[in-house]
This record gives structure tokens, sequence and C-alpha cells, in this order.
């Protein structure tokens, strides 16, 4: 009943949504747990910084700060939290930002002589977020719990009631097998029941070789998990150790597993924080598992772990993350980039800086 009274409210304008001169995408989902904005937002990243000057702004959950911080030469994870960390590490030449209020973050991104010039905000987890009327709305479904076979908090995963989907201009349904059937397109389609001026497309995980965290690390032969498992028996992984501190690791497991003898995974919450007792952990279960070994984790839990203090001599030699991308189905990626395009240069204050690129 609050959420239905607070979209009333926006809805009918008694709260005001903002728009801003400067072209605002937004990145988001209504559902409890990960659904991959972080991918997305980087997708998106990594389709403009060279076209216009980027800035990603996220609300920076867990983060030991109040306001808005600009990511800076010697900021700390514990600054602005650890998926805006992990953007600022990967793309140095794009501004990264957080604020719990979003349309300050803007005002200031705007201002602020620091960001001045700013030609894109990227909102990062910001569907819900409606004082920011953004010019495109970004909408992500998890493939493995689609938010139209979802129920609303308890009894499901949904923050508000599914119609929420109507105010998003693209859904994507992430996280999708790569082996998906063209009946499964159709179905999902039309369970999705979107308005006609709704975009909906269909996305992949795509990986890359593993990582060391640590320079200490062993050097990995390794398979290529992006073919078919029987072209890498000769490269599978021995034992493995998996380590994951997101909302929902079904798509790794099951990515993973056919290229390893034996896996074993450790669950923690989603942004958990890593602390001592949870390094002796760790240190007990390299050392119970059965030799050679190899721990796996994510690249955002990678951000934090790479902090952590005690990891033994022989867990640091022998963890790697995992570096994720997205790749579009059904050969939608030019589509789903004209779109994104198309609004960028129509909506820069100098529309030439983006057409110059093309």
């Amino acid at each position: 009943m609050v959420i239905w009274v607070r979209n009333l409210l926006f809805d009918t304008e008694v709260l005001k949504s903002r728009s801003f001169s400067v072209p605002v995408i937004s990145v988001g989902n209504i559902t409890v747990g990960g659904a991959g904005k972080t991918p997305h937002v980087e997708y998106l990243v990594k389709l403009l910084h060279n076209r216009v000057k980027t800035a990603v702004l996220s609300r920076g959950y867990k983060r030991k700060t109040k306001g808005f911080v600009v990511a800076g030469r010697n900021t700390t994870i514990m600054d602005i939290g650890d998926e805006p960390y992990q953007m600022h590490q990967k793309f140095p030449d794009i501004t990264v930002a957080v604020d719990k209020n979003r349309c300050h973050g803007i005002d200031m991104l705007m201002t602020n002589p620091e960001t001045s010039g700013i030609g894109v905000v990227l909102l990062d987890d910001a569907f819900q977020h409606r004082y920011v009327k953004p010019g495109i709305n970004i909408l992500l479904t998890d493939y493995h719990r689609i938010i139209t076979d979802d129920m609303l908090l308890p009894a499901g995963r949904l923050r508000e009631p599914v119609n929420g989907k109507d105010r998003a201009d693209i859904v994507i349904v992430t996280k999708c097998p790569a082996d998906i059937k063209p009946m499964e397109y159709r179905v999902l389609q039309r369970n999705m029941n979107l308005f006609p001026y709704q975009h909906l497309f269909f996305t992949t995980i795509r990986y890359s070789p593993l990582s060391p965290i640590f320079i200490e690390a062993n050097p990995l032969r390794q398979p290529d998990f992006n073919e078919k498992p029987e072209y890498s028996a000769n490269t599978k992984l021995p034992n493995v150790l998996l380590l994951t501190g997101i909302a929902s690791p079904r798509q790794i497991i099951e990515d993973i597993t056919p290229y390893c003898d034996k896996i074993t995974h450790i669950q923690f919450a989603d942004h958990h924080q890593f602390t001592a007792s949870d390094a002796e952990s760790i240190n007990f279960a390299y050392k119970m598992m059965p030799k050679p070994c190899v721990i796996v984790t994510t690249e955002k839990d990678a951000m934090r772990i790479l902090d952590l203090k005690d990891l033994s001599k022989g867990v640091r030699e022998n963890i790697y993350y995992l570096p994720i991308s997205i790749e579009f189905l059904q050969g939608d990626e030019n589509k789903f980039n004209q779109i994104i395009l198309n609004y960028v240069q129509k909506n820069q204050r100098n529309s030439d800086l983006v057409a110059r690129t093309y």
C-alpha cells in the first residue's frame, strides 16, 4: 500500500520528478538481489566514454562516507562502495561519484569545477529513485527469476508491483543461457506484455580469463569458459573453492561447474565486508580442500578481498577472480547501441560532440 501510494503521488505529480539538461540514463531493477546492474552499466561506459565525457552516479551502498563524493586517486572502497570502486578502477578516464540523493548528485556533477563538462550521466541502481526523471530508463530482470513470475516482499523478491515495469523504456532479461531457444524468446516476450514504445532485449554473461588478485599468484592453465566444456577437457580446473558475496550466484555456479573436476561453494551475503574471521574461514576451507586447488571469486568480491589481511600464503598464491561482461543475444547489440547513441546525440548541449564519433 505504501509503495502504491508513493507511485501514485509521482504519477499524479504531487511528488515531482526532475529532468536535467544533461542526458541521463538509469539502470536498475524492482527486485531485491542482483540482476546484473554493474556489467550493464559497464557496457554503457564502454559504449559512451570515448564519445562523450561520461559520469557514473551511484548510491554507494555500504560506504562509510556521507553526501556527495567523487572518486579520486586516493579513494578507497570504503569511501564509495564496492561497485563504484570497481568501475573507478576499470575506467579511470570517467567520473565516478556517489550520492544517496541522486538529484543533488547530478546537480553537483554539473556545477562542481572538478567534474565540469559532463556529457552523460549513468545512474546505477536508480529505477525506483523517482525524483530523477531519466531520458532513458532501463529495467533489468533476471532470467532465473522473471519479475512477471515473482511476488512482492516478503512472499517474493519484488520491491514494488510488477506494473512498475511500465515506466521502463528498455527492459533487459539478463543472465540468459547463451543457447536459449527461439520458442523461449517468444514465451518471455509474451509474458513481459510490454507496451509498443518499450524495447525488450536479452543478454548473456561472457567470461574473461581468470585473473590473480595478488601479485604472488601462481601461473594458471585454465579453460575458456565461453567454449563448450568438452573442448576444455585438457584444461579443466582441479578442485575449485568458489567464494561469492553476490545476491544471485546461481548463474556463475552453473557456468563454471562443467569446467571443474569438483567445486565447493562458500556463499556470503551480497556486498559482504570480509573480516579477519572470514580470512580464517577461507584459510581453513582451502587447507581442507584436496590439492591441487584453485580459489575462484567474482570481480566484485575481489575488490573487497584485496585488502583482506591474514590470508594464508597458499590462499594468496591460488586465488583468482573471474571478470564478466554482457553480450546481447539475437544480434540485437547494434539496435541497443543505436537507441542509446541517438538519445545522447539528440540531447547533447553540443550534439556535434557525439555526431563526429559515429
